[in-house]
């Protein structure tokens, strides 16, 4: 997928009134990029149109308009869209608040746990938050961004109807699930 360019954004005044219509767009996608691994683990499967929506509402709530601070904003989010040959997951750990702390520090080292896997082929486990580290000596964040990395033949598996996995391996946290058809095909649109 081509990287966004400051071209393919909106200015304020334009966002202001495609905002409505665009959001209910953009979230009714994301719906359909989510996969639950597990009761408390959400992965999100971003794209331009994902991304797009990120910057366009960090441009927004910063009121960011001018050229360098547009520019800062494609640079941090770009490397979210995935370019061939993998693709990019935020991964949610979503708790209730009260249990998230204790579930938090139980979970170091999730990120580097998350599988995917083609059938047929072995597991693809994430290269996990390439920006910075997301957790300390006492917990793990509840967000991180991972990649998935693909060879040809599992792109070309999963374009002949291979079946796709999903899970975590972690000792303190192990589901694994089937992606969704619907997902599965979305997903094989973002390869080359």
């Amino acid at each position: 997928m081509r990287p966004l360019s400051r071209e393919d954004l909106m200015s304020l005044e334009e966002y202001a009134q495609a905002r409505p219509q665009f959001r209910a767009r953009v979230l009714q996608h994301k719906s359909e990029r989510q996969l639950a691994v597990g009761p408390h683990a959400t992965w999100l499967f971003e794209d331009r149109l994902t991304v797009q929506y990120q910057i366009q509402e960090m441009l927004r709530t910063e009121r960011i308009f001018e050229a360098e601070g547009i520019a800062a904003e494609l640079a941090a989010y770009n490397p979210l869209i995935p370019d061939g040959s993998n693709w990019k997951v935020t991964l949610l750990l979503e708790y209730e608040p009260a249990a998230r702390p204790a579930a938090l520090a139980q979970l170091r080292g999730v990120e580097q746990r998350c599988w995917m896997q083609v059938a047929g082929h072995t597991r693809v486990f994430a290269v996990a938050d390439e920006d910075l580290s997301r957790e300390n000596s006492a917990k793990t964040s509840a967000v991180h961004f991972l990649r998935f990395e693909l060879d040809a033949a599992m792109i070309e598996s999963l374009r002949g109807g291979a079946v796709l996995g999903a899970g975590i391996d972690h000792p303190q946290y192990r589901h694994e699930v089937l992606a969704p058809d619907a997902l599965r095909r979305a997903l094989c649109a973002d390869l080359d």
